[in-house]
């Protein structure tokens, strides 16, 4: 017999012998399976569901994002089967490049980075589809201690305001506005400041005010740097402020994915409308490993106070249209974008 002949029947001797040992096994499966056991069986499988991972960036790691922070800590995305990778940008455009090269699949910053880039024609623009924030989260810091702060008190002096086009910035500027400010002659406005650097280039003796974020806000006062003396968001009406979006292509392709963020995002607004300043400082504290307890609390307060948070992720009209105003007035935006193109409520408007 030749070789060939003896290597073909050993190749069918091991066929039959894997087939007989596979319609054993299955035989032997039939048998023992009982009802308990396959009760048991969709119960492990329903247990084991998949969990996908997808990237976000945020535009900066605030204690004005608890809500987001909330939904991590109490596993809320866990339980919509997300696993996320977050990471901290320096800035609305960097977010936004981000999300356009693809880098992460969900960005988290102000609309108007949207706005800007639908204007500029792009094909896979990006789409909003969950609000987070409904006022300025910044507040206004002093160099000098003033307790009976006026925002005439501003008159002649300088301020580091954010970068230009950014939203602090432009809500700053509808505030002093509506306050009897002139922009151009009654203040200075030193945009050459990155956001991160803002904090340093204040205490470093830079201007007279300063617009920051909490924890930063408060940190700055702790260390007698200077003084809270206003919040920027208690002088607008709600506004769109800070959103969740994606590329048009991902929303298309992953509306699983974005319905189940949604969701998540959605019981981490409705956690905080239930909790105290103490329960949601402790919710939230492992992303602020640097930040004791007591500042914390104070600082989730200080936003308590001004009702930042959405009720539900639901994107504002009347907010979006108010953010385009306060764009128009800072000298930002030729052309309004129509709502229903630049925002998705399709899913905020299902969540569980």
């Amino acid at each position: 017999m030749s070789k060939k002949n003896i290597a073909i029947m050993i190749a069918v001797a091991i066929l039959v012998g894997v087939i007989g040992f596979f319609i054993g096994f299955g035989v032997a499966s039939i048998n023992n399976s009982t009802p308990e056991n396959n009760v048991a069986n969709v119960n492990e499988t329903n247990e084991k569901k998949e969990i996908k991972e997808i990237s976000v960036m945020e535009v900066t790691r605030s204690i004005f994002y608890a809500p987001q922070y909330v939904a991590l800590s109490q596993g809320y995305f866990e339980e919509e089967g997300l696993k996320i990778d977050l990471t901290t940008g320096s800035g609305a455009d960097s977010v936004m490049t981000a999300v356009l090269s693809n880098q992460v699949d969900i960005g988290f910053a102000g609309p108007e980075a949207s706005i800007y880039v639908y204007n500029q024609g792009s094909t896979d623009y990006p789409k909003v589809f969950a609000q987070l924030t409904k006022r300025d989260g910044s507040f206004l810091v002093s160099r000098e201690k003033n307790d009976d702060f006026k925002w005439t008190d501003v008159k002649k002096s300088v301020i580091i305001p954010g970068r230009v086009g950014g939203v602090p910035n432009m809500t700053l500027q509808y505030a002093l506005r509506k306050n009897g400010i002139d922009i151009e002659k009654d203040v200075t406005l030193d945009t050459s400041i990155s956001f991160d650097l803002m904090a340093g280039a204040f205490s470093a003796g830079n201007a007279d005010y300063v617009a920051l974020f909490e924890p930063t806000a408060s940190a700055t006062e702790n260390a007698n740097a200077g003084y809270i003396v206003a919040s920027i968001g208690a002088e607008t009406d709600e506004v769109t402020y800070t959103t969740y979006f994606a590329t048009s292509s991902y929303v298309e392709k992953n509306s699983d994915v974005i319905q189940s963020f949604t969701n998540a995002i959605n019981k981490g607004l409705k956690w905080v409308q239930n909790h105290s300043a103490e329960e949601i400082a402790d919710a939230i504290s492992e992303y602020f490993p640097d930040t004791d307890r007591d500042l914390l609390i104070k600082v989730v307060q200080n936003y308590i106070d001004i009702d930042p948070w959405n009720t539900n992720p639901v994107v504002s009209e009347s907010g979006f249209n108010l953010l385009q105003t306060i764009m128009e007035q800072a000298g930002q935006l030729d052309k309004r974008a129509n709502f229903s193109d630049v925002v998705d409520n399709s899913f905020a408007e299902k969540v569980k």
